[in-house]
């Protein structure tokens, strides 16, 4: 399996980090509890996490505990997790590493398809808190719906600080991003 997807997502996303205003910060997103500033720090340090996991092989928590990440170069930082990540994912037997994390135990295979997802998603949080396009990378998008679709049980959806919420419904003429965020549980 290719780490070709992760870099794209981080690259959708890092587009519209690059464009977020420091006087944006305390904005609300898309995220119910999240600010701005909170989901910049998640994106930035998600990246990071995904390739601390992949490379220890576990993590006892979330990877939420983060530092303000948003009052600093978080271009620059987000740049070097991302990178990290997709070394760690492309490393040799990454694929099918057994990693234990705080929501279950998956092969490195399956926590690309779920880190590859959260990193597009979240950049369509912060292109919607920030007044920013929406559709992001069509075509990928419509890709990471497809396989949202097949592998999101309903018992992982449930109210704020679930995995994911109530699927939403997307707005006619929705772009595939809106409805990837749609059915992630996001209003679009």
């Amino acid at each position: 399996m290719s780490t070709e997807g992760l870099q794209q997502a981080f690259d959708s996303t890092r587009g519209v980090l690059a464009k977020v205003q420091k006087d944006q910060l305390g904005d609300p997103t898309p995220c119910a509890s999240w600010d701005v500033r909170t989901l910049v720090n998640h994106v930035v340090g998600g990246a990071h996490w995904f390739a601390a996991c992949v490379n220890d092989g576990s993590s006892d928590d979330s990877g939420d505990d983060l530092p303000d990440f948003a009052s600093g170069d978080f271009l620059t930082t987000f740049d070097e997790g991302a990178k990290a990540a997709v070394a760690a994912f492309g490393a040799d037997g990454a694929m099918e590493k057994m990693l234990k994390l705080p929501f279950g135990t998956f092969p490195g295979a399956a926590f690309l398809g779920l880190a590859t997802t959260d990193a597009f998603t979240h950049g369509w949080d912060l292109a919607k808190a920030t007044g920013q396009s929406t559709d992001l990378a069509p075509e990928f998008a419509a890709a990471l719906l497809e396989g949202a679709k097949a592998s999101i049980p309903d018992e992982f959806r449930g109210p704020e600080g679930a995995a994911f919420g109530p699927k939403q419904e997307a707005p006619k003429g929705a772009t595939a991003a809106d409805e990837l965020a749609a059915f992630l549980g996001r209003k679009p």
